[in-house]
């Protein structure tokens, strides 16, 4: 990879862009949901995209306001008494990231379990699947974004599936299915070899046809005509004062309550669980594998929320859905998460009566391909090959977030990996030996891998791994493991991708089938 960022352009410009039809809709949804003013939301989305774009060291997440946040932040607001009163807490709850990031307590996302990280992926994606059905059918009911299996509304998530087959738009379903259609030939191998496609991001085609449809449907009068509640609505401001008034500062004389101390210390420490799952997420999702410095990303985190709340924003965290969407558009840098910030700021302002126009149902198509994408069959088949003890906590990890919420179900698959590492797994070390310089900045580097190598040594192999710098000759001896485990397996065949950009001459020594087992 280059170090120019801007090399990436051609790439990362289409995928800032779906990345912001993506975001568009989620960031006024969680708005609603969270009982908060709509623009908040959209403040979140592009200081999310271009403070914390810039900030971060993520070359593919993508920041902005969680679904996992809604529920505290509505509570946040009836215990405090005001919005205000919330934005106070935000900013409190950034200072407590920013301090996290400082004291290097991003280390707790190396602890995460592969097989949980790629269930937590697929259950994202089945969700993610279950809940756009009934947006792409016209059945509106449910916020954009919500991910939790009980609903504000009474329903869950699969009541609301048989009420969306009963109340569905005509019109929706025809604009969501001609879409999907756009969306898959897009995927095609003979079609992505013309230049004209590669260009086009196939999402942009999608919603553009989308609008053209429903707009055609509005102007024959159709019954097939999508209005109001099944499209989008940003807040439309008429002039600069207007516009101003959209943004909130934060009441300070709620300094005196320690309820905005527990509010703040709440938010911060679920927006930067979900950060870190985040981050170790999307970094096995990078094609490049590219290892992200977590203590930065609690960083920008935390500078993120603090200028959100002093200007009235929600809480943010890094972001899956968002995130997946940008990998799979062919993000390579940073720089698509801040193009799609700076879509948000600009189209917001400028253009808000276009957006408005776009349907709900064609954002839900995108949304349906990514869930896919997040859900394939292949990816149980390849957990199922590894064996039950990874597959097993990969399966009650999916479960147990698609019946419960992401962090519940998080911790439910972490108890069941924990289980199977402890019965079958001590924790071991590994040495590292530095022989010297080898020029260019180079080093020889011998790693000594024990008998065992369990997943409690994932960290510090990851954390040794990322700091070798380019130009080196690195050795990886295994002749004396009996085991290792499929998590620092994944980190070596991961840091072999790494080797290629940094010019690292990478060796695995000994053992012929461990060689051929993380080799392949």
């Amino acid at each position: 990879m280059k170090n120019n960022i801007f090399s990436t352009l051609k790439s990362d410009l289409p995928s800032g862009l779906v990345v912001f039809l993506v975001a568009l809709p989620l960031c006024l949804g969680i708005a609603l949901a969270s009982g908060a003013p709509l623009f908040s939301g959209l403040i979140t989305g592009i200081i999310g995209g271009i403070v914390v774009g810039a900030l971060s060291g993520s070359h593919v997440s993508v920041s902005g306001p969680a679904a996992g946040l809604t529920t505290i932040i509505l509570a946040a607001i009836n215990t405090l008494g005001s919005f205000q009163a919330l934005l106070m807490a935000v900013v409190i709850a950034g200072i407590l990231q920013l301090t996290l990031g400082i004291i290097k307590a991003g280390i707790v996302s190396h602890f995460f379990p592969s097989s949980v990280i790629k269930g937590m992926l697929a259950a994202i994606g089945i969700i993610l699947i279950l809940k756009q059905i009934p947006h792409a059918v016209g059945y509106d009911a449910d916020y954009e974004g919500d991910i939790s299996f009980f609903q504000f509304d009474g329903e869950n998530t699969f009541s609301e599936l048989t009420k969306a087959l009963e109340l569905f738009e005509l019109g929706a379903v025809i604009i969501a299915a001609v879409c999907l259609i756009i969306l898959i030939l897009w995927e095609q191998p003979a079609l992505k070899k013309n230049s004209l496609f590669k260009i086009l991001p196939g999402g942009l085609v999608a919603v553009v046809v989308g609008v053209a449809m429903n707009q055609l449907f509005i102007g024959s009068e159709s019954k097939l005509s999508l209005y109001n509640d099944h499209l989008v609505n940003l807040p439309i401001a008429t002039d600069f004062n207007e516009f101003l008034g959209l943004f909130t500062l934060p009441d300070i004389s709620i300094l005196t309550n320690w309820q905005v101390y527990l509010t703040g210390a709440t938010i911060a420490v679920v927006a930067s669980l979900e950060t870190l799952l985040c981050i170790e997420a999307t970094d096995k999702l990078d094609p490049y594998k590219r290892i992200t410095s977590t203590n930065r990303e609690l960083r920008a985190q935390g500078i993120g929320n603090i200028v959100a709340g002093l200007i009235g924003g929600l809480p943010m965290t890094s972001v899956i859905v968002r995130s997946s969407a940008n990998i799979d558009s062919g993000a390579k840098s940073k720089l698509s998460a801040i193009i799609h910030g700076i879509l948000l700021f600009v189209t917001v302002i400028f253009i808000p009566q276009i957006l408005n126009m776009i349907p709900l149902a064609a954002l839900a198509a995108i949304l349906l391909v990514v869930g896919y994408k997040l859900a394939r069959i292949s990816l149980f088949k390849r957990m199922y090959e590894l064996g039950w003890n990874q597959f097993i906590p990969f399966i009650i990890t999916i479960l147990a977030i698609l019946f419960t919420d992401l962090l519940i179900g998080i911790g439910i698959g972490m108890g069941a990996s924990i289980f199977f590492i402890l019965r079958d797994n001590f924790r071991s070390s590994f040495e590292f030996n530095s022989k010297g310089e080898i020029g260019n900045g180079g080093k020889k580097i011998i790693i000594d891998l024990p008998e065992e190598m369990t997943f409690l040594n994932k960290g510090s192999m990851l954390a040794t791994l990322r700091d070798i710098p380019e130009n080196s000759d690195v050795v990886i001896d295994v002749s004396k493991s009996r085991i290792i485990d499929h998590d620092v397996k994944e980190v070596i065949q991961n840091f072999q991708e790494t080797a290629k950009h940094k010019n690292i001459n990478l060796e695995l020594k000994g053992n012929e089938t461990w060689k051929k087992h993380i080799i392949g």
